[in-house]
């Protein structure tokens, strides 16, 4: 019964436009993905199911071709230095422009501890001010991030910043070094905002 509702209300929330962009996500990339959620999840596949939360992030880029540059090689991270390299399900562009990277049935690397339940939207810009004050690029946000959230019966609280990510119910992480990392994009103050903009389904 659940299913059916939500399957209704996402037929009321219309697609936003969405530019097909893919990365390169071959044999290799997905089974590196399938240990990945193995050593940090104790989960073997790189099949995203049931996605629970939504991130946020910024690029800290000028440009969406400098973030696609970025994702599209598979090389091991700087931080962490981990296989497979980082990606995000979405990009943003500053003229409101969605792109889409990597389907949404993939595990992408953006979020420690909810890579195994969430979709990760990268917008083009330098900070949470960035994107907050450019209106198209906002406005593009809301509508994707309304439409997955409807899509999937993802509940309003679980829309959350990177940077609120060891605060999410969801977060699970069995590398105890890595159980309090975060960054610092899209704090709760700046979330706080940009939930209060989102409609309902």
């Amino acid at each position: 019964m659940l299913a059916l509702i939500t399957s209704v209300l996402a037929a009321a929330v219309p697609q936003p436009t969405i530019v097909q962009k893919p990365i390169p996500f071959p044999r290799a990339r997905k089974e590196q993905m399938a240990a990945y959620a193995r050593r940090h999840y104790g989960i073997d596949s790189y099949r995203l199911r049931d996605p629970k939360v939504i991130v946020q992030h910024y690029t800290v880029t000028s440009t969406f071709q400098q973030t696609y540059n970025t994702f599209a090689p598979n090389r091991p991270d700087p931080e962490l230095k981990e296989l497979p390299g980082t990606c995000a399900h979405y990009v943003i562009d500053r003229d409101g422009t969605i792109y889409q990277l990597v389907p949404r049935s993939i595990m992408c690397r953006h979020t420690v501890g909810l890579n195994y339940t969430s979709f990760g939207i990268e917008h083009v810009g330098m900070s949470d001010g960035d994107v907050m004050g450019n209106q198209r690029q906002l406005a593009a946000s809301l509508r994707l991030t309304r439409w997955l959230r409807c899509r999937y019966g993802i509940e309003t609280k679980n829309v959350i910043g990177h940077n609120e990510n060891r605060s999410s119910p969801f977060h699970k992480e069995n590398v105890e070094r890595l159980r309090t990392q975060t960054h610092g994009d899209f704090t709760r103050a700046t979330m706080q905002r940009y939930r209060a903009r989102m409609l309902d389904c």
